[in-house]
């Protein structure tokens, strides 16, 4: 390959790794819940991609390729590390009202909660299908399962999250307690 066509493909490989970054941290995120640990994540994807450049032989998989090295580092987070906590620290700046950043804060807790009470393999290829816009084969490809699995899981998982929402909403609104309006 001439020199000057392996630094067009170098610097476009380079835009791609800095234009995917926001999908893989918020990709990591939704896995996690937690800022410091998808930024590594996201940081230890970007450096073995980088390193491994050369195994990538179409562009036009890029993404595909850059998700599974994602997958992999957090596959090897979770052998590493069996406990995981759930750590939720949001920073809001919207110059709302305060009630609707406390009920913005309600529905954004329920749902993180709500996927949370996914299985890993559900949590995996919802956010993948859902979060990140990826075909059914896509994630089959990214996750190495067959297709009827990605289906089959996000079947359940929707309807599990679906039934975990209902429920939340039908529970009495403790929230009119802990946050009143004084004049």
């Amino acid at each position: 390959m001439p020199v000057l066509k392996m630094w067009k493909r170098h610097r476009e490989f380079l835009r791609k790794l800095e234009a995917i970054r926001p999908r893989l941290f918020r990709l990591a995120y939704s896995w996690n819940h937690q800022r410091d640990l998808s930024d590594d994540l996201v940081q230890d994807t970007l450096a073995k991609a980088l390193k491994k450049e050369k195994q990538l032989n179409d562009l036009a998989g890029f993404d595909n390729w850059v998700f599974k090295i994602l997958i992999n580092n957090w596959r090897n987070h979770l052998n590493r590390h069996r406990a995981m906590e759930n750590i939720d620290d949001y920073v809001f700046t919207d110059n709302s009202s305060p009630e609707s950043l406390h009920e913005k804060a309600l529905v954004i807790t329920s749902v993180h909660e709500a996927v949370a009470m996914l299985s890993q393999g559900q949590r995996q290829t919802l956010t993948l299908i859902d979060l990140e816009g990826l075909s059914y084969v896509e994630v089959a490809t990214i996750l190495d399962i067959p297709i009827g699995t990605v289906m089959s899981r996000v079947c359940r998982a929707r309807k599990k999250l679906a039934s975990i929402l209902f429920a939340i909403k039908e529970q009495p609104a403790e929230s009119s307690r802990m946050l009143r309006r004084v004049k």
